[in-house]
């Protein structure tokens, strides 16, 4: 079966990692032996020949470069001239890996069913086809910047924040209105037809946000906060909410936003029930609240700055993804069920926005 991820940082791993996605995993991994620069050194689980083998044939891949404060340890940076200087060096690799037929860049619905098309009839070696989608807008020195992206670069999807305060939004571990200069943003969006991305953004911010937003939105990668009780996961009210929008959630795998109370610095998977069917839980209830299964997807964030530790236990690769299909199977999930959260349900929205 086709899966559709809705966030992988590609060209973060590839530049700030250094990690040349064309190898193997077990090579990447062994590179790294060692190394303690940055979390999850050694335990990296994408790579283009595991999304080959298991099936992800499209993706929303980002660029990131924030200005946020308090900084991170990576992706932050001192000016937003700095950042966006990041960011077009990640352009230039995904052009890179345009060019020697690793990737595909599909921006409007012509691209994306011939992507489909040409994936569908056993090309599972040629190009993996990717969404261009900026993560926290602080590499955004003013508004024509971003119009310059969408119209020279393809950019598709826009989520305003990251984490702590940024130029236009602040991030989940924030509180407060949506700045103005935020407002000015999403109004920019609406008029480009941008899809804005809700993921990271506060409370306050989420609110400000779709009530200016005219286009289409989603939440690249959420889980539920009823099941883990954090401002970074999405309440039962978001998800109503989005589900008016006709979002889809893309379920991330990180087991910090999966179980409660795991600590990224100590806890290990012998003390929690970290596995995929905690992960088919937050679908469970997503699907339960709403009634349908119509608004959930796969949002990995794989390799977002954790590696496998801090996976589900039972789950190596990006290419285990059917692991998680079989185990919904298993649970009363329709083969329409399925293939609308392995992939359609965020075909369908993108059909929908690009129209």
């Amino acid at each position: 079966m086709l899966f559709f991820d809705a966030h992988l940082d590609l060209s973060l791993n590839a530049l700030e990692y250094n990690r040349d996605l064309r190898l193997p995993i077990s090579e990447l991994r062994q590179s790294e032996a060692g190394m303690t620069d940055l979390r999850g050194r050694g335990g990296s689980t994408v790579s283009f020949p595991e999304m080959r083998k298991g099936g992800v044939g499209i993706c929303v891949a980002t660029i990131i470069g924030g200005c946020m404060k308090p900084p991170l340890p990576i992706v932050s940076w001192s000016s937003p001239e700095q950042a966006r200087a990041m960011t077009h060096a990640q352009m230039a690799w995904y052009r890179a890996m345009e060019a020697e037929g690793q990737l595909r860049q599909i921006r409007n619905r012509e691209t994306l069913d011939l992507h489909l098309s040409e994936w569908s009839i056993g090309s599972e070696n040629g190009p993996i086809g990717y969404i261009l989608s900026l993560e926290g807008a602080d590499s955004l020195r003013h508004l024509d910047d971003l119009e310059e992206a969408v119209l020279a670069h393809g950019l598709r999807a826009l989520g305003p924040a990251h984490f702590g305060k940024g130029r236009y939004a602040l991030g989940h571990n924030e509180s407060g209105p949506l700045p103005d200069k935020g407002k000015d943003l999403i109004r920019k969006m609406s008029e480009l037809n941008v899809i804005l991305d809700v993921t990271h953004l506060c409370d306050g911010n989420f609110r400000d946000a779709l009530d200016i937003h005219s286009g289409p939105v989603w939440a690249s990668h959420h889980n539920s906060r009823t099941l883990v009780d954090n401002p970074r996961q999405l309440s039962d009210e978001q998800i109503k909410i989005l589900a008016e929008r006709n979002a889809v959630i893309g379920l991330s795998f990180d087991v910090w936003m999966t179980v409660p109370n795991w600590n990224r610095s100590e806890s290990r998977h012998e003390d929690h029930d970290a596995t995929l069917e905690t992960l088919a839980n937050h679908i469970d209830h997503i699907s339960q609240l709403l009634g349908t299964s119509r608004h959930c997807g796969i949002g990995s964030d794989l390799d977002g700055g954790f590696g496998v530790d801090q996976c589900p236990s039972d789950f190596d690769t990006i290419a285990d993804f059917a692991k998680l299909k079989k185990i919904l199977g298993k649970r009363g999930y329709t083969s329409e069920d399925l293939e609308g959260i392995c992939y359609s349900n965020f075909l369908n929205f993108l059909r929908r926005a690009w129209a």
